[in-house]
């Protein structure tokens, strides 16, 4: 099994810009984090215009659409902001395709110690090679379906969506 990993920005890819005070992006930590991760299956990195999923638009997340439905792995992790995951995940979801897509992120950027980055990314993978084709959030230790999740931003967590039966 190969694994692609698409990163699109997010919290998990920003610098801290010393002189601005200001997180901002620049090259993809992605390299050094599949490095790090010490990942035996092989791993295919795709970097697509990395954005803050707050200044994601329609056709941003058609854009990773269209790298998902176009990817020869089954296995596909994409790398997110939290804020808007839960609407690119509603955009994979509903286009049903046959893969396992799982999207993570993080709360604290993988540059900044302390990060929850690096523990999502590597349970990320982990899930996205184990679970059924759908589409997922993976956060936290925690596995969510896509149309089942909401970011609690008083938590700072993901929480799964109360269903009434």
């Amino acid at each position: 099994m190969t694994l692609r990993i698409i990163a699109t920005g997010g919290t998990f890819d920003k610098h801290y810009d010393e002189l601005a005070g200001q997180l901002v992006f620049a090259n993809s930590h992605l390299p050094e984090v599949i490095a790090r991760a010490r990942l035996t299956v092989p791993v295919t990195l795709e970097e697509l215009p990395l954005l803050d999923s707050l200044d994601m638009q329609d056709i941003d997340r058609r854009r990773v659409l269209a790298s998902c439905d176009r990817s020869e792995e089954n296995a596909i992790v994409v790398i997110h902001g939290t804020d808007t995951m839960q609407d690119t995940a509603r955009v994979l979801g509903a286009a049903q395709l046959a893969r396992t897509i799982v999207l993570t992120g993080a709360m604290i950027p993988y540059a900044i110690h302390g990060s929850d980055a690096q523990f999502n990314f590597g349970f990320a993978c982990g899930v996205a090679q184990l679970l059924p084709h759908g589409v997922y959030v993976a956060m936290n230790g925690r596995v969510f379906a896509w149309d089942k999740v909401v970011k609690n931003r008083g938590a700072g967590v993901f929480e799964e969506i109360e269903t009434e039966d």
